[in-house]
């Protein structure tokens, strides 16, 4: 007898003694046994209101709605007394036990036979019903999988390292043939959104091999066991698609580092990971397997992860600098109808940070701007304005202002504008706008770098800070009090400040030390200061001190610069007022306007 025929009979034994037990129960607990004399008593009482005739009982249906049962005596006076009470009778032929067997049991044994095959059939290796411990993995053969190296524009360095992955796949001789061998694992890092996915899949696309893809998240379940079931479960999927990649996206939901927690959600984690490792330690490269995961979170990973014979390499995918933006915004133009005036290069000079999904999200807002707007093209128009969207919030043009405060933000972006201008020689004024975006934008002053920059020095983080209080310094000087506008820009400033002085080392008092440490690299968020190293009172009371006065003196320099431009920073204030968006021309053509003749600039 085969396992499936045996759970079948347990199955019918386990139903027939439920439905034994429902019957028993039913048949003791509904009908009570009477003698006749007190049947026609509770008759006579009104306590049986209706009452059904047999060949052999009476059964009669109670007030308080119990069966009451009696063996039925020759009595001509019981019709006259069931009509006297006008109690509702009638005659039934008494059941047939036969026919009771066949509708109580046959019927539902056989249905539960029918149910019971269906559900194994469900059951089988391959169904979803028991698919709790196989992995959710998708799975792509070579043709499905279409992403190849073209798809991906900038990302040269990576690139170039998962070019040698290309080639062991396809020609794994060409490395074994001397005695060398692949690494098991490759690690991409870095922040989100700058295409560790696709060049995953592009990998899998030039080697032609099926491509295994999931996500971390996807191997925790809520039973326990389940997710180091799925491990085993992709691997063997793998091994029997082998030459194949894996590819795990977010790695840091199973990868955290052991040992933090005693919560059960976290022994799963656990367990999953132990299975990782167990699994990447026990196939051989030569199988022609690569494993390829990516994160933004490789310093939360734990070691054993990271160790040789694991995820041995590590290729950083980072921001994409102004020639690698240009390549992507080539790349996401190809169909999209753009017009004759559109410099790529600019656009790529405006969004500096800006990663390969920005880069994408911008091209399809401003094409949707343009259909908006009626246009058969995409103008430089359009990307200006997608621009400022993404960047400082959609426009808010029906938020109603005051008079008194419109004239406040005009001279407070203009403050920006006159400080940035005339202390930071790295950045240009872009634009200066005081129409409300966003949440709580009311108005904004856009810098543009004239390169890429990856280091600052101790004077252009000082122009910064006076940059950014150089609107509050705007209303000092003009008001002489101050309004809330200028929250975000103290934050940002204090901020600065204290990097400066904690991480930097820019403190003549506390020299080159650093007293925070940063934990996450690519997450820009309240969580980027994981914990702070020990101080004693001293040495905060010191960082205080310090960072207060950095910003105090900036403060006196922001105020000097406006007080010294005083009747720029009234003329350009007016403009704003009157058109409320200036562009960098024209911030030019004002500045050149409003200065003496020996200190008119040239064009930045």
């Amino acid at each position: 007898m085969d396992s499936k025929t045996k759970k079948i009979l347990i199955g019918i034994v386990i139903f027939l003694a439920v439905m034994w037990m429902i019957q028993a129960f039913l048949s003791e607990a509904v009908v009570i046994d009477l003698p006749y004399s007190e049947f026609k008593e509770n008759i006579r009482n009104n306590r049986i209101t209706e009452v059904i005739l047999t060949d052999t009982h009476i059964i009669g249906k109670g007030a308080d709605r119990k069966e009451y049962k009696s063996i039925r005596v020759e009595d001509n006076e019981l019709v006259g007394l069931l009509e006297e009470k006008k109690i509702k009778y009638e005659g039934r032929i008494e059941d047939n036990w036969l026919r009771t067997f066949f509708l109580s049991w046959i019927i539902p044994i056989a249905l539960l036979v029918i149910i019971w095959n269906i559900l194994f059939k469900k059951m089988s290796p391959n169904s979803k019903m028991m698919s709790f411990g196989k992995s959710k993995v998708k799975a792509y053969v070579e043709e499905d999988v279409r992403v190849t190296f073209s798809d991906v524009a900038g990302q040269v360095e990576p690139k170039e390292e998962l070019c040698e992955v290309i080639s062991f796949l396809k020609k794994p001789e060409k490395f074994t043939r001397i005695g060398g061998r692949m690494p098991k694992g490759i690690l991409l890092v870095g922040p989100p959104g700058t295409g560790k996915t696709l060049l995953a899949k592009a990998v899998a696309g030039e080697s032609q091999v099926p491509f295994f893809s999931l996500s971390g998240s996807e191997f925790v379940e809520l039973f326990v066991g389940m997710g180091a079931q799925r491990v085993r479960d992709l691997f063997a999927q793998a091994k029997e698609k082998a030459p194949c990649i894996i590819f795990i996206d977010e790695l840091d939901a199973i990868g955290k580092t052991r040992g933090h927690s005693l919560s059960g959600s976290n022994d799963e984690r656990e367990q999953t990971l132990n299975q990782l490792l167990a699994e990447m330690d026990g196939f051989d490269t030569k199988a022609g397997i690569i494993i390829i995961a990516a994160t933004n979170r490789p310093e939360i990973l734990d070691k054993a992860l990271l160790r040789a014979g694991r995820f041995d390499r590590n290729i950083l995918v980072d921001r994409p600098d102004l020639k690698d933006r240009e390549e992507i915004l080539k790349l996401h133009i190809k169909n999209i109808k753009i017009a004759e005036d559109v410099d790529i290069n600019t656009i790529a000079k405006r969004t500096p940070g800006f990663v390969g999904a920005d880069i994408a999200n911008l091209v399809n807002e401003a094409a949707l701007l343009a259909v908006r707007r009626g246009k058969e093209e995409v103008t430089t128009q359009e990307f200006e304005m997608a621009i400022d969207r993404i960047i400082a919030g959609l426009e808010r043009k029906n938020r109603i202002i005051t008079p008194k405060e419109k004239k406040i933000i005009a001279y407070h972006e203009s403050g920006h504008a006159i400080a940035g201008y005339f202390s930071q020689e790295g950045e240009t004024i872009h634009k200066i706008s005081i129409v409300p975006r966003g949440l709580g934008a009311l108005g904004f002053t856009m810098q543009v770098p004239i390169e890429d920059r990856f280091l600052y020095t101790k004077k252009e983080l000082f122009d910064k800070i006076d940059t950014l209080l150089g609107g509050r310094a705007a209303e000092e000087v003009i008001f002489d009090q101050v309004s809330t506008g200028a929250q975000n820009d103290l934050e940002r400033a204090t901020e600065i400040a204290f990097k400066m002085i904690t991480e930097y080392g820019m403190s003549q008092k506390l020299g080159p030390i650093a007293i925070y440490r940063k934990r996450l690299q690519y997450l820009d968020n309240e969580m980027g200061y994981q914990s702070r190293m020990e101080t004693s009172e001293q040495t905060a009371q010191i960082i205080d001190e310090e960072v207060k006065s950095i910003i105090n003196s900036a403060m006196i320099r922001a105020k000097q610069i406006l007080t010294d431009k005083k009747p720029l920073l009234e003329a350009l204030a007016a403009r704003l007022l009157e058109k409320e968006v200036i562009e960098a021309e024209e911030f030019m053509s004002i500045i050149r306007d409003n200065m003496p003749q020996e200190e008119k600039p040239g064009v930045q």
